[in-house]
């Protein structure tokens, strides 16, 4: 009773310890946090924001608006600011191109600051816009998971030669930051600045609070997307495949989602940024792919592409046999074409989109198997002959080669290492004949004819040397 009551105990601890391990393993699987989104105001404080603007002048608008905004981001999570101003240490003239300088750093809980900050500045200089986007790629401490965004406010165009337009371009390609938001005060400049980001006209001071509002919600809000892989029937029901989102114009890998249903047997809803335009490249075997895919902010979008898939099974004949299944292999290429989709192993299924394919499989000499067709949801089956080994053994080092032998004729296959006495060799069964010379000599007629035959499954030993 005692022993029984011992392993009891033990069962009961062991139990324990499976069902404390899998409750760690299901609490790790969470979702990972959302990204950092670090907003970088770039402040116009040159000599024209003196000028007058409605109710006001521009500077004693924006300054107001500005702060209104600041407040209401306070409690908003997983949010840094900093602001970066111009044209306010140096008075005009002379012309400074160089007056620009992150005030208020990244950091959390800095918006007094920033604030305090706006109140103070007094408009002076010019405007240099392309010098001050230059410099805001080193405003960004290193992140590697962070949304940098820049909202440019302005009430001029460049003044300092620069080139806005080719700043941002190079920043957004090296993924520093996010395509910028501009806001324009005064006058309409989307002429000039729709090549530096998405602009905003602010024409009046109602405007100008709206393109605020705007901005900072397509910054902020989330934005939703599912994507649907269909079937010949057109219905999304093709999933457990890798997506990978990319920055249409960098070029940059942005996501990676395994395709999965939720529970309702739907595309899972995917979170991803709307400020980039996305490449879309769904690594089906082949991969299939859409372009330019642009997401409205706030708003779930549906993003769908065809992807029709079924399966091949590699088959050996006759059983199987441990040495041939670990090595044997067979290339898969779309009919007609030469580009490898993939190397797949014999005893092995694989998923492709429908169509017909063109097989080689890796033995000696090539099998070529042409047009099986691939249909949606159904496994095609491709059996081949078990091949065998042949085992090449040779008394010293040499030259030779493998020939199998058809209709009386010697076929070349394989040229023998010169540099090893035994090789393994992967045949289809038939007949074969190598001929062999030592690297030591002289004559010809010290050449060797070696015929052999292959069976399926079967390993030959081929002994290459002088009776």
């Amino acid at each position: 009773m005692k022993a029984y009551s011992k392993y009891f105990i033990i069962l009961v601890l062991i139990l324990q310890s499976s069902f404390s391990f899998a409750q760690k393993a299901k609490d790790k699987e969470v979702d990972a946090p959302p990204p950092l989104t670090r907003i970088l105001f770039i402040f116009d404080c040159s000599q024209s924001m003196f000028g007058r603007w409605q109710s006001d002048t521009k500077i004693n608008i924006a300054q107001k608006l500005l702060s209104n905004m600041l407040d209401s981001l306070k409690d908003v999570k997983n949010l840094e600011l900093a602001f970066r101003v111009y044209g306010h240490q140096k008075n005009f003239p002379p012309q400074d191109c160089d007056d620009s300088k992150l005030e208020i750093p990244f950091s959390k809980n800095n918006y007094k600051k920033i604030e305090h900050k706006l109140k103070s500045l007094v408009p002076r200089g010019t405007t240099p816009i392309a010098f001050s986007l230059e410099k805001s790629a080193d405003d960004f401490p290193p992140c590697k998971d962070c949304r940098n965004i820049v909202i440019l406010i302005t009430d001029g165009l460049e003044e300092c030669g620069g080139d806005p337009c080719a700043v941002s371009q190079l920043l957004q390609k090296k993924g520093i930051i996010l395509k910028p938001f501009i806001i324009g005060i005064g006058k309409n400049f989307k002429e000039s600045f729709d090549c530096v980001g998405t602009y905003f006209d602010a024409t009046s001071e109602i405007e100008f609070n709206k393109a605020l509002n705007v901005v900072i919600s397509q910054a902020l809000n989330s934005t939703t997307a599912q994507v649907n892989l269909l079937d010949e029937q057109g219905k999304p029901t093709e999933t457990n495949v890798n997506m990978t989102f990319y920055d249409n114009f960098s070029g940059l890998i942005k996501y990676n989602f395994i395709h999965t249903m939720n529970n309702r047997g739907m595309p899972d809803t995917l979170s991803i940024d709307p400020l980039v335009k996305y490449n879309l490249v769904v690594h089906t075997i082949p991969p299939v792919k859409k372009d330019s895919i642009v997401l409205t902010p706030g708003k779930h979008s549906v993003i769908a592409l065809d992807a029709p898939q079924g399966y091949m099974k590699l088959k050996l004949m006759s059983g199987s046999n441990a040495i041939s299944n670990k090595n044997l292999q067979c290339i898969v290429r779309k009919k007609g074409s030469f580009e490898t989709l993939n190397v797949q192993f014999f005893n092995q299924t694989e998923k492709y989109l429908c169509g017909n394919y063109d097989l080689e499989v890796l033995c000696l000499p090539r099998l070529i198997i042409k047009d099986v067709e691939i249909k949606q949801s159904n496994t095609t089956t491709v059996e081949v002959p078990m091949p065998g080994i042949a085992v090449i053994n040779t008394v010293v080092n040499g030259y030779g080669s493998l020939y199998v032998l058809e209709d009386n004729k010697m076929k070349w296959i394989y040229n023998l290492n010169d540099n090893t006495t035994m090789e393994s060799l992967i045949l289809q069964p038939g007949s074969y004949r190598v001929v062999f010379r030592g690297k030591m000599s002289t004559k010809s007629i010290s050449s060797i004819d070696k015929d052999f035959k292959i069976e399926s499954g079967i390993t030959t030993s081929v002994n290459i040397y002088k009776n």
